[in-house]
């Protein structure tokens, strides 16, 4: 009897004991590095809008209205000078 409860035992704990990786899992798994081309300018420096918080939030509310981009960035930018 214990013997066929040893058997059963080591035969469930075979069952469910995980595989061990293998050699074309883990090359497969293993992170490759790549280099990304960028295609900008170097030279080129970037325009920002240097908004402040209520510049931004005044950005959000003509985007929801659907005003255009330059004409809203005219008023705020007009607003903030006055």
């Amino acid at each position: 009897m214990k013997l066929i409860i040893a058997a059963l035992s080591l035969t469930c704990a075979a069952a469910f004991t995980p595989a061990a990786p293998s050699l074309i899992q883990r090359s497969a798994a293993a992170p490759v590095a790549a280099q990304t081309v960028l295609f900008a300018d170097p030279n080129e420096e970037e325009a920002g809008l240097d908004l402040d918080l209520e510049e931004m939030f005044d950005m959000f509310d003509a985007a929801d209205k659907g005003t255009d981009f330059d004409k809203a960035v005219k008023d705020i930018k007009k607003e903030k000078d006055e």
